[in-house]
């Protein structure tokens, strides 16, 4: 941080404006961007293989932000408070057995498409013939 902050002062970024900047001061381009990324997985090659970018991390983070708290957090993280949740759908998107999970979770029943939500084989059946028992 000490150095994002140096180079912040010494490039006069503006406190709420963007933080890389070249040496005139005037903020980089995207395409400055790509060709650090490409430095960069130069150097990490799973950086390369992953496709490493400022998006995708922007991206990554928001999805993370999204699961761990809630998606009023990631929009408020992402910046993007005050508009519609379009933008912030650009970037917190659920996958089929998350939602199956939580399904699973809030029913508390096994589901099958939830990813490591299922009891062992042996419970299943077990659980399967009590509730057949009881109906």
């Amino acid at each position: 941080m000490r150095h994002l902050y140096d180079h912040a002062t010494s490039r006069n970024a503006p406190f709420t404006g963007q933080l890389l900047r070249y040496k005139h001061g005037r903020p980089i381009t995207s395409r400055r961007y790509d060709h650090i990324w490409k430095r960069v997985g130069k150097s990490l090659p799973w950086v390369a293989a992953q496709g490493v970018t400022t998006h995708w991390l922007r991206h990554t983070t928001l999805t993370w932000v999204e699961r761990t708290f809630s998606y009023a957090v990631a929009q408020a993280f992402a910046g993007h408070r005050g508009k519609r949740s379009g933008t912030t759908d650009t970037y917190v998107k659920s996958q089929l057995h998350e939602v199956a999970a939580a399904l699973s979770v809030l029913t508390a029943e096994p589901h099958p498409l939830a990813r490591g939500a299922l009891p062992p084989p042996s419970e299943l059946v077990a659980l399967t013939a009590s509730r057949t028992k009881n109906q």
